[in-house]
């Protein structure tokens, strides 16, 4: 659940990490849930067809008014339960501009982020079926069902965020430097995601597990 602590603002636990204090209460789980998956749905994929900027940015009334009129239990929601939502988001998924919100990863729509191009690390990673790692090593990184490929910071993430969608993900490592002199910049999107058009051959490399120690117990951050 979301609370608010006086002097610490939002938080997602039963009391403020900072204090302790129980805090005043904001929006239950499923509520956190459920609005979460709305504005995935607004912010990357386009659903109901909001006013939406270059840059991916689409009015936090307009949102609140397109999940109230669609969902009339919702009639409680207001802008400050997007920002709740938004700002104790642990994996940093969406913005906030002003009155306007967008989604920082996830896209399937085609837009200009305008992305934080610099201090890039030197590697990032990507998780692929075993299968297809030759290939793509071979070939070169390309989005597949979003609209640019989603680079992970370190390996542990992209076992995380390959174990999803596949048992025993294999971990490609990108040579950054590589790939941005090909002419294919890469841009910071979120606090582990980082964001590029394709990544060319000479800058892929399959990672050897032995390289890495992944830790099961770590917390999801991607």
């Amino acid at each position: 659940m979301i609370r608010e602590c006086e002097e610490h603002g939002y938080f997602r636990a039963e009391n403020c990490p900072f204090c302790g204090e129980e805090g005043k209460y904001i929006m239950s789980d499923a509520e956190v849930e459920r609005i979460g998956r709305s504005l995935a749905g607004i912010l990357r994929h386009g659903k109901y067809g909001l006013e939406m900027d270059s840059q991916g940015f689409v009015s936090m009334r307009d949102i609140i008014n397109t999940i109230r009129d669609r969902n009339p239990r919702m009639g409680w929601l207001r802008v400050r339960h997007l920002e709740a939502l938004i700002n104790t988001d642990p994996k940093g998924r969406y913005a906030i501009s002003g009155s306007k919100v967008r989604a920082t990863y996830g896209h399937t729509l085609d837009l200009d982020l305008n992305l934080d191009c610099r201090n890039i690390p030197e590697m990032l990673f990507y998780p692929v079926d075993r299968d297809e790692a030759e290939s793509i090593v071979k070939e070169g990184l390309f989005p597949s069902d979003r609209a640019m490929v989603h680079l992970s910071l370190t390996y542990n993430d992209a076992v995380r965020a390959g174990s999803v969608r596949m048992d025993d993900p294999t971990i490609l490592m990108i040579d950054t430097e590589a790939c941005i002199d090909a002419g294919f910049p890469i841009g910071h999107a979120a606090k582990t995601v980082y964001l590029c058009k394709e990544v060319p051959p000479e800058a892929l490399y399959i990672a050897d597990p032995a390289d890495f120690v992944y830790d099961e117990q770590e917390d999801d951050r991607f």
